[in-house]
């Protein structure tokens, strides 16, 4: 556990200080946006490398509502329980951390709406601006929602064949999907980084808690 706490805090000291670099280190105007970006050198060159590709776009927008539906899969199981036990405190303690976790996501989301860092290198179809863009959701909600579900089914999986077969699955997409939402062009290569730090640190912490739950579980 004290490995998972450490890797969560340097996951989170990583990305406070990207977002300190991002705003104040080489900071330019976008000519397509008119919006500024920071460490302009390597986000504009890294975005004129990949140009925009609306096929990866597409895909990483599918492979999103696959991770919604992954995680919606142990809500269900948390709502039946519910039912069943007639107790929120006899839910799985798994499935309420998980839920936790999920709860933490938002906020985090719901936060960098609010605390715009950076926008989008262009403006999407149907938008007349660029919109915030750091880090990037959908790449934080695939990595989070995929690899918190790969842990899950540590604890509600029993054949070991099938279960490693569903995690492979599991880190499968969420790869994919960083890798599309890297090629595709509605981010900057900061964006992208941002995200897997601060993924980094809601997974880490999240093991961590279900190593403290577990503990507090099995405790006579």
């Amino acid at each position: 556990m004290k490995k998972k706490i450490i890797i969560a805090a340097a996951c989170l000291i990583a990305f406070i200080l990207l977002i300190v670099l991002v705003r104040k280190v080489d900071v330019q105007t976008v000519e397509a946006t008119g919006t500024e970006i920071g460490l302009f050198g390597l986000n504009a060159g890294f975005h004129k490398f990949t140009g925009v590709n609306e096929g990866w776009y597409k895909l990483t927008q599918i492979l999103g509502i696959i991770a919604l539906a992954s995680g919606a899969v142990f809500a269900v199981i948390g709502v039946i329980q519910l039912i069943k036990r007639k107790s929120l405190l006899k839910v799985d303690r798994q499935i309420l951390t998980l839920g936790g976790l999920y709860v933490v996501l938002g906020i985090v989301y719901l936060l960098f709406e609010i605390v715009k860092i950076n926008f989008r290198p262009i403006i999407m179809e149907g938008e007349t601006k660029a919109e915030a863009s750091f880090p990037s959701s959908h790449t934080m909600l695939s990595i989070v929602v995929m690899l918190s579900v790969a842990i899950m089914l540590f604890y509600y999986v029993k054949n070991p064949r099938l279960r490693i077969s569903l995690q492979a699955v599991c880190v499968l997409v969420a790869l994919v999907a960083v890798i599309g939402r890297l090629i595709c062009g509605v981010h900057w290569l900061t964006d992208i980084i941002g995200s897997v730090l601060i993924s980094g640190f809601l997974i880490s912490a999240f093991s961590a808690a279900l190593d403290i739950t577990g503990r507090k579980e099995n405790a006579p």
